[in-house]
């Protein structure tokens, strides 16, 4: 069950004594990998992101950023995975950092990962509507507003969420299969035939081509923001069988090896594209980048398929969103530090074990929020999407960086037998300066990653909206410090009965 350390009763107790926790041992390894995997959705950050890269960021060099991303979270990952072993708690970054670097930092990062997941979800709706409506238009000739494939999204990650992770695990496992299938299937083919019309080169993948071209910059800032979600393995620790072992080695295995996956869809791309050719194709039609060695080398019919995984990709991609914002909800509103939390979104459905109540207004969340950018009359691509996306990306990789120095700060008190050189001091302290940089990537480059909507007031507030929200966490918990000591206690400290923080 889920207890907090030093604090009796349970956190998550209600008077009548029912412990509300999540459904334990509901997924096994494969289940969290791809609960994580769907948030990076491969086949959006592939064709998305890519032909954006070789076009205004790194050129050619776009597969090496992806090489030095993996790397970085690679790093990122030591520290993380070393704090996973020793706490167990959907909150994820909010009980690492409550335990590292005290309750109230804690509650700031737990306001801001909740933030960024619930925007994000809205973002991929915007995506997966625009995907639906052109490719139904294209290949059948009928056009549906993308308002109503919106509805549709909103209906299936509510429904997902409110059956249980098992449930949504059973529709990502087809889902990323088959995204992850026909990525592949371009890319080996490419590889098969010699490497494209320029024949095979080292030059897409040499590290120090990541850092030239138009915008280096942007280059590897789109490569970091095709992770974003990698980290989401340790809010399933509750729901996961044996989480102690389970979470570390879902964490690496996502980051490296969605990493190499990236590194070499995307240099295959290149090369049948041709390396000389590569830049110009990505700026004239972006996706050409991937349709014309998939056509050229696979078949027309590969394309057609790959339209539609484009689709079914973003829609997972929102479905796991949807998952981590409503447990990180769940796993504020739980502990009580508002007390009507802890009768509505911190309860979990009676026979599910889902956090039902938090999905449903996760989802009243997202509707009003596409509603809102629909009155604003922005399009669901360029202005829901990419706005979002670019909000909930600062706030996700600055609790990141936060999260790195909360590992330093953490072994330096606490389980002296797991301390080491490398894996609680180095590795957290590299990973926490590179994502701060990351950061900076990012605020340096805003207005190009918003294309045409780089004079929105929404992309102007971006920095202070993520500001805002810090400053609510820590001035919220200070005030329970002065005035409710008792719920302040309670902040980031529920966490599994099997693996509690001692």
């Amino acid at each position: 069950m889920a207890v907090d350390e030093g604090v009796a009763p349970a956190a998550n107790t209600d008077e009548e004594g029912t412990v509300h926790r999540l459904k334990p041992n509901a997924i096994g390894l494969l289940g969290v990998v791809f609960m994580a995997v769907a948030t990076a959705a491969p086949i959006t950050a592939m064709t998305g992101n890519v032909p954006f890269m070789v076009s205004a960021g790194n050129g050619i060099g776009a597969p090496a950023s992806y090489l030095v991303a993996m790397v970085v979270l690679a790093i990122f990952s030591v520290g993380f995975t070393s704090m996973a072993k020793h706490i167990t708690s959907t909150g994820a970054f909010y009980g690492f950092i409550s335990y590292g670097l005290g309750r109230t930092v804690g509650l700031a990062s737990g306001l801001l990962a909740t933030f960024a997941y619930v925007v994000f979800e809205p973002a991929l709706i915007g995506i997966f509507s625009t995907f639906a409506t052109g490719t139904l238009k294209d290949q059948t000739g009928v056009h549906i507003p993308w308002w109503a494939f919106a509805i549709l999204m909103l209906a299936v990650n509510a429904t997902g969420t409110w059956f249980g992770v098992s449930v949504a695990e059973k529709l990502l496992v087809v889902l990323l299969a088959t995204e992850v299938t026909v990525l592949a299937a371009m890319a080996i083919s490419v590889a098969f035939h010699g490497g494209g019309p320029n024949g095979f080169s080292l030059d897409p993948v040499n590290p120090v081509n990541a850092f030239k071209g138009t915008s280096a910059g942007l280059g590897l800032f789109f490569a970091f923001w095709s992770w974003v979600g990698f980290e989401s393995t340790a809010m399933y620790g509750e729901e996961s069988r044996n989480p102690k072992k389970i979470i570390p080695k879902a964490t690496m295995i996502s980051v490296l090896g969605v990493g190499v996956f990236y590194v070499f869809v995307s240099w295959m791309a290149i090369s049948g594209t041709g390396e000389s050719n590569a830049v110009k194709v990505a700026t004239a039609n972006p996706l050409q980048l991937f349709f014309g060695p998939t056509e050229q080398y696979v078949g027309h019919w590969a394309v057609d398929v790959m339209q539609w995984l484009m689709i079914t990709g973003s829609l997972a991609c929102g479905m796991a969103f949807h998952n981590c914002a409503a447990r990180y909800m769940y796993a504020l509103g739980r502990e009580g530090a508002l007390p009507s939390l802890k009768h509505t979104v911190g309860r979990t459905h009676p026979r599910h074990g889902s956090p039902h109540v938090a999905g449903l207004v996760q989802t009243i969340v997202t509707a009003v929020l596409l509603l809102a950018f629909w009155a604003a009359g922005k399009d669901p691509y360029s202005g829901t999407y990419v706005l979002l996306a670019i909000l909930g990306t600062m706030a996700i990789l600055i609790v990141q960086a936060v999260c790195s120095f909360a590992v330093l700060a953490y072994f330096r008190t606490h389980h002296p037998e797991s301390r080491h050189w490398f894996r609680t001091l180095t590795a957290p302290l590299v990973g926490g300066i590179a994502m701060l940089a990351v950061v900076v990537l990012l605020v340096s480059n805003m207005s190009a990653a918003a294309g045409t909507e780089s004079g929105s007031l929404v992309l102007k507030a971006t920095p202070w909206l993520v500001a805002l929200v810090a400053a609510l966490g820590i001035g919220y918990a200070q005030y329970l410090k002065r005035r409710s000591p008792e719920r302040y206690l309670l902040l980031g400290r529920t966490v599994l009965e099997e693996t509690k923080e001692r």
